[in-house]
């Protein structure tokens, strides 16, 4: 009989990859069946509930670490919870010596002054103050965290256009400056392409296009999901805008994002008409006015946007044909999850989302999927307190098991995106569920008297999809230069019979295909010297950013950042307070 035990470990914090390794450890320990290792909020609780990782007598609260463990027996249960500490001693002792590390965001610039840039991954609900402070330190803010309320997102990107600086996020996820990736990146030639990118994996999916078509990448400035929203208005966009403009190596600006406000796109565009450089305009979901107009070039795809870019337009076509059975996809990418949505919506019916295009298609509990569903693994329900899913891919496999086990699905299609920060071989992972998922499945058609090929994963479902056969279908977006090595991970995909393409684009055909059925804002301009600087940056959260960092050959230190008094918000309160008072 299984024994689930936990430990709670009050106002613990640890870097989300530390968590991550701890949970691994513990994994990998004699008798242990699963274990989760979170924060206790309530959306985390909600996940280890899903699978049966929540005892009912549990009690925590949001700011404490909680560890559970599935185990054989109560011995196996007691020994491996025991073995906690000694695995975070572990991890410490492998990695380099932190004595030099600072404490603080001040002391940190001290140590490397030249930093022009700070980037922050701490949880959401701190990251604002340490923004905050950053521009109150005269510093460009990368801004991964999540969970940030609009009004301080607001408020920061109001103060850094006061200041001439960048505020890129909250949310954001990819950005690539001078060269060097920030965040989540893909490894890109230097070129004259510049990109203003209001999602991290779209973003990723231009630039590494753009890569692979033999062009290359200026800049590409990130600004969060939220920025063209009408409270937003777009300010950081602008912002991008205006430097790109400004920027003599730019000869082409690419403006991604998913579906802004009308105002605020109708003010976007006049002011990428202003620019005087051809701008490529790719807002997903948005109804172009047209397919050119001046300078401007209107894409459809992401894909199209990398190839409108490098001067090559191509006529797409749209393949269709009929199936009954479902499709599940699971994105860590939240704008190709959107994409494939508005590519998918006119040929799978129903088809539902937790990022839905029409309040029809939302879907009810991101937990559990309904009919046709693209989920995006990345959304804020699934991110608090846990490492995203293009670094850990534990919650995209659970998922997959679990749509699996649903035999109305013929297909589960997902993307892997490769770069920096991200999984160092998420195909290694992925290749060994899905084979076991499929050699089950091909399993159960032999007994029932389906005739499969054997060995032959991919040929088998091609001939015998109607009897129950599911397909896996995959997204890689990547370059020849990323550390994760691009064709290494296809070839381990295409092994397996995954079928696997390399943009959205092609993706949507394929899907539809197998499934379907019959004014300007005046601001202070940003410095476009500090942008053309070799990169020097000071990390405050995940720890894998600064590694990213210096293996790019960036200068950078890492700040060893704890929650203020402990996670004790109320005393963090009285302690702001008493330094605001200081100051004043």
């Amino acid at each position: 009989m299984t024994v689930v035990k936990w430990n709670v470990r009050a106002g613990a914090y640890y870097d989300s990859v530390v968590l991550m390794q701890l949970q691994r450890g513990l994994l990998e320990l004699n008798g242990v069946l699963d274990a989760g290792v979170v924060m206790a909020t309530q959306a985390n609780r909600d996940l280890l509930a899903t699978n049966n990782l929540l005892p009912a007598d549990i009690s925590a609260n949001p700011d404490d670490l909680l560890i559970v463990v599935k185990a054989d027996d109560d011995n196996s249960a007691t020994e491996a919870i025991g073995k906690v500490d000694e695995l975070l001693a572990r991890r410490k002792s492998s990695t380099v010596s932190e004595d030099f590390r600072p404490r603080s965001l001040s002391a940190a610039i001290k140590q490397l002054p030249e930093a022009n840039w700070v980037l922050i991954s701490v949880p959401g609900r701190y990251a604002a103050g340490v923004a905050r402070e950053a521009l109150e330190l005269g510093k460009h803010v990368f801004l991964y965290s999540d969970n940030v309320s609009l009004e301080d997102e607001i408020a920061l990107k109001k103060t850094a256009r006061e200041k001439g600086l960048l505020v890129m996020g909250p949310d954001c996820g990819t950005a690539i400056i001078n060269a060097i990736g920030l965040g989540f990146a893909n490894r890109v030639r230097r070129g004259s392409i510049g990109v203003v990118g209001a999602s991290g994996t779209g973003t990723q999916a231009v630039t590494a296009q753009i890569h692979n078509l033999g062009a290359g990448i200026s800049h590409a400035i990130g600004t969060g999901g939220r920025d063209l929203k009408s409270d937003v208005g777009a300010i950081t966009a602008h912002q991008a805008l205006d430097l790109l403009a400004r920027d003599p190596d730019t000869k082409v600006i690419a403006l991604i994002s998913k579906p802004p406000s009308p105002a605020v796109a109708t003010q976007l565009i006049s002011a990428a008409q202003e620019t005087g450089k051809p701008v490529v305009v790719y807002f997903i979901g948005y109804p172009a006015p047209a397919r050119k107009i001046g300078n401007l070039h209107f894409a459809v795809s992401l894909s199209e946007a990398a190839e409108l870019s490098v001067g090559e337009l191509e006529n797409r076509r749209i393949l269709q044909s009929s199936n009954s059975r479902f499709l599940r996809g699971l994105f860590s990418g939240g704008t190709l999850a959107y994409e494939m949505m508005v590519g998918l919506q006119a040929s799978l019916s129903p088809l539902y989302s937790n990022g839905p295009i029409t309040p029809n298609q939302n879907l009810k509990d991101p937990l559990k999927s309904e009919a046709h569903s693209i989920i995006d693994l990345g959304d804020e329900f699934f991110m608090v307190g846990r490492l995203h899913p293009m670094i850990d891919n534990d919650l995209r496999i659970r998922r997959i098991k679990q749509e699996a086990a649903d035999a109305d699905v013929g297909m589960i299609l997902f993307d892997v995106v490769l770069g920096e920060g991200s999984h160092v071989n998420p195909a290694g992972e992925l290749v060994p569920v899905i084979k076991e998922i499929r050699e089950k499945r091909i399993g159960e058609l032999k007994s029932s008297g389906g005739r499969v090929a054997p060995n032959d994963f991919g040929g088998a479902y091609r001939d015998h999809r109607e009897h129950g056969e599911l397909e896996f279908v995959a997204i890689v977006i990547g370059t020849d230069e990323d550390p994760q090595n691009v064709q290494s991970q296809v070839s381990k995909l295409e092994d397996v019979g995954v079928k696997v393409f390399r943009t959205a684009s092609e993706a949507v055909e394929y899907v539809s295909l197998r499934l379907s059925r019959r004014e300007a804002n005046q601001f202070v301009q940003v410095n476009l010297e500090q942008l053309k600087q070799p990169l020097a940056g000071i990390n405050v959260g995940l720890e894998s950013f600064y590694e990213s960092l210096t293996s790019q050959g960036a200068q950078a230190v890492h700040v060893e950042w704890k929650p203020p008094a402990g996670g004790n918000e109320r005393l963090a309160s009285l302690l702001a307070k008493m330094k605001s008072k200081k100051e004043n």
